[in-house]
């Protein structure tokens, strides 16, 4: 089978969910074409089977010849077998094309995720990726599927209705009209259909996302004894999309009821026309024969393309949202005109709050107002919505290459994530150092506890999010990562914030120890990291409000006093 989709999956066109239908039928060509060639000769072959059985009747029994007889009998043999084998293949090629569509949209899903970060997150709500992913892609897959056995379909009711024709014109005509009005009569059902199976999934959307959240803050909610409250949310969220897939399942109902209702009135009146004939001598017994084998046949095309309008259905909800997702923008993009960076350490400097770092040292920035230090990390590391002057030397980090950016200047933010996999593939993703490199790292965040807690040590498994660990190991296991990326500037957003005082005084020595020489930036209110600082700034409404050390500025300046000992106190 052919590899599915593993690297970039290209750039789809978002215009329209219809256009990425198309998009993505249009990356899997090949394998849609040989499904087709193969769906067609599997449903003609089957078409072709009360041909060859109207004419054993009418040549080998009627017309008494046993040559007639074996041959035609030798023919319907060999149409079995056309069948059968090609039927295998089209479901080989079938599945295929759901698993690459589905992939294929999952996996765009993923590295629009990785591309955007949190302006995805800020848009859409998690719940509603996680949906698509698991539900809508799926669907789009679905559509996919069905593509050969439609072809097939349409081949073989051409054929049917062209044999019809031959053989008796009005029968001919009332299967080419018929077959097309009895499809167009389920749009009365498909649209109204469509309208509440979007309902559906927005609701459903709604769910997941609640039971993201909740299960994300769960220790929070033990915390605040908030467990009931969620409860009670979940539980009338979970309603709402009880209540919506009850008004999509009477559709539902009546979309699966006309995929044998209208195949069963059309054979009714095939073969009441085709007895009347037959009984005025317009047809032959072996042609009525036929007649009743072709009407049978027919139930399977009328079903395919109900089962088609519903897929579609389907897959249109489900690539609608997912194009969605797919026009959110990235935050920062390239610049057009991209200017390398200084080579070598250089002064970063933010015009925005008058923050100056200097190469090769530490640098505490407080504020009484955290988000204020917390923005300014942001812009010192090109992130966020706004646009920042910020520049390294001589050169705005927006006109830099992306790329080189986030390699030089490495930002850790607050509440850093960790994935599921090994630690050692957690704290080196991309396997660029030993272990006792590892374990020298993470003697500087003093995690060597959290090591010896697991039993496989490197080699232990992190759960989903670093669940199983505390906030003050998961935030020494960040910190670890952080120190492992070697980066000229390193940016930490209140590295100690969950840690004991003991564990915070050890980091902070070792921290200032294992970066001498090397640009870093700390946002922090805590006295113990800032002592360790050669330089300290005080943000006041945003702007630098007062430079100095740290024991300085706790004796010159009262505002950098009250925020700092607020601190503590908190």
């Amino acid at each position: 089978m052919t590899s599915l989709p593993h690297a970039d999956p290209g750039t789809p066109d978002v215009t329209s969910p219809t256009a990425y239908l198309r998009w993505v039928g249009a990356r899997q060509s090949r394998t849609l074409v040989i499904a087709t060639a193969f769906g067609i000769v599997w449903l003609v072959s089957q078409a072709l089977f009360p041909a060859a059985m109207g004419k054993a009747i009418d040549d080998g029994i009627i017309g008494g010849d046993a040559g007639s007889l074996l041959r035609w009998c030798a023919i319907l043999l060999g149409l079995v077998v056309v069948s059968a084998l090609a039927g295998v293949m089209r479901h080989r090629y079938a599945v295929e094309n759901w698993m690459q569509g589905a992939f294929r949209s999952a996996q765009l899903i993923g590295h629009k995720t990785a591309d955007t970060g949190e302006a995805l997150t800020r848009t859409v709500p998690t719940g509603e990726v996680v949906a698509t992913v698991s539900s809508d892609a799926m669907r789009i897959g679905g559509f996919y599927d069905i593509l050969a056995r439609f072809a097939g379909a349409v081949a073989s009711y051409v054929v049917v209705a062209l044999i019809l024709l031959d053989a008796s014109t009005p029968l001919g005509l009332v299967v080419l009209v018929g077959v097309p009005v009895l499809v167009g009569c389920l749009a009365f059902v498909v649209r109204p259909l469509q309208a509440r199976q979007l309902a559906q999934r927005d609701e459903t959307g709604k769910l997941i996302g609640l039971g993201a959240d909740t299960v994300a803050g769960l220790r929070v909610l033990r915390g605040i004894g908030g467990e009931q409250t969620f409860l009670t949310r979940y539980a009338a969220q979970s309603q709402s999309v009880r209540e919506v897939g009850n008004r999509v399942a009477g559709y539902q109902a009546a979309l699966d009821a006309a995929q044998v209702l209208l195949p069963g009135i059309f054979v009714l009146v095939v073969v009441w026309l085709g007895a009347r004939f037959a009984i005025a001598g317009e047809i032959t017994a072996g042609q009525l024969v036929a007649f009743y084998g072709y009407t049978a046949f027919l139930v399977i095309p009328l079903r395919t393309a109900t089962e088609m309008v519903d897929r579609a259905t389907r897959a249109h909800i489900g690539a609608r949202k997912l194009t969605r997702i797919l026009r959110i923008g990235a935050d920062q993009v390239e610049s057009t005109s991209s200017q390398a960076l200084p080579d070598g350490p250089a002064r970063l400097f933010d015009p925005q709050s008058g923050v100056s770092i200097e190469p090769g040292s530490l640098t505490a920035v407080v504020s009484a107002r955290p988000e204020e230090s917390a923005a300014l990390a942001d812009r010192l590391g090109r992130f966020g919505v706004a646009a920042t002057d910020v520049r390294l030397g001589g050169t705005r980090l927006a006109d830099a290459p992306l790329a080189e950016v986030r390699r030089r200047v490495v930002v850790s933010e607050t509440d850093p994530r960790l994935f599921t996999g090994t630690l050692r593939e957690e704290l080196d993703p991309k396997a660029e150092h030993d272990d006792a490199t590892i374990l020298e790292a993470l003697s500087v965040a003093s995690g060597e506890d959290v090591l010896e807690a697991l039993p496989g040590g490197l080699d232990n498994e992190v759960e989903e999010r670093g669940r199983a660990f505390s906030g003050g190991q998961r935030q020494r296991l960040s910190l670890t990562r952080a120190l492992l990326t070697d980066a000229e500037t390193l940016v930490l957003v209140e590295p100690t914030s969950a840690v004991d005082a003991h564990t915070e005084a050890r980091i902070a020595g070792r921290l200032a120890a294992a970066r001498a020489g090397r640009t870093t930036v700390v946002m922090s209110a805590s006295p113990l990291l800032l002592d360790q600082a050669d330089r300290v700034v005080l943000l006041r409404d945003g702007k630098v409000a007062a430079t100095g050390t740290h024991s300085g500025l706790m004796a010159e300046d009262p505002d950098y006093r009250r925020t700092v000992v607020r601190g503590e106190e908190d």
